[in-house]
């Protein structure tokens, strides 16, 4: 129904050929290091377009409500009475324990689960990382950057150096690739390709144990179109 596709970057050329031919397709997507268009820019497109009677679909890897700009552009799309529907997706943190086959809430390794981003906004200080983290908890962390940095703020914060982690680029995509290692050798691991989630916890250990199985919990896999999410509404 859409007349009008504003996507991410992160949004696989899988996804965009469901789009219907005559629907307009505008890459709006902002990656770090790069020239982009700014969040205002994207706000001013998708109330043009809905000003002018068309049906706009803001489509967004993972879910749109984690991690994502959301809250900005619905700030924007209420405040001129713009009617929206939200759709909700796979998020990354979800996608990559999969991809892994671990269990974030393992009730025999893991009572709390812990979703945070390593990139702060601006003016933003650091998380205090003492005051979030047990041993009972496992951690995704989005954006990790350096992991050396991450390694040492959740070992500042009480975790052993031996607690396993699990990286996870361009998680359920076709170019994914993961990487176990422990948090004393983090910083040792090599740079996968961005997007990455972390996962950090007990609980990662048990993958290890579990490869040599095969274990359907799905009677069909997850492939990456479907991997992807999209935020749409009418006019929006």
């Amino acid at each position: 129904m859409a007349d009008v596709v504003l996507h991410d970057a992160l949004v696989s050329q899988e996804v965009l050929t469901l789009v219907s031919s005559g629907t307009r397709i505008v890459n709006v997507g902002k990656r770090c290091g790069r020239k982009s268009i700014s969040q205002e820019a994207i706000s001013e497109l998708m109330l043009r377009f809905a000003s002018n009677g068309e049906v706009v679909v803001r489509l967004k890897s993972g879910d749109p409500l984690i991690f994502g700009r959301a809250g900005e552009e619905l700030d924007a799309l209420k405040g001129a009475g713009v009617e929206v529907e939200i759709v909700p997706g796979v998020t990354a943190a979800l996608a990559a324990a999969a991809t892994v086959q671990v269990s974030l809430t393992d009730r025999r390794s893991a009572e709390r689960l812990l979703v945070i981003s390593a990139h702060r906004g601006h003016g933003k200080t650091d998380s205090d990382w003492s005051g979030l983290v047990t041993r009972g908890t496992t951690v995704v962390v989005y954006m990790p950057g350096e992991y050396g940095s991450v390694a040492a703020d959740l070992r500042g914060a009480g975790l052993s150096g031996s607690t396993p982690c699990a990286i996870v680029s361009k998680a359920s995509g076709s170019e994914e690739q993961s990487y176990h290692t422990t948090l004393a050798l983090l910083d040792q691991a090599p740079i996968l390709p961005a997007p990455c989630v972390l996962i950090v916890g007990e609980t990662v250990a048990r993958t290890a144990s579990q490869k040599s199985r095969s274990l359907c919990l799905n009677a069909v896999p997850l492939q990456g179109d479907f991997a992807q999410a999209s935020e749409s509404s009418r006019g929006f």
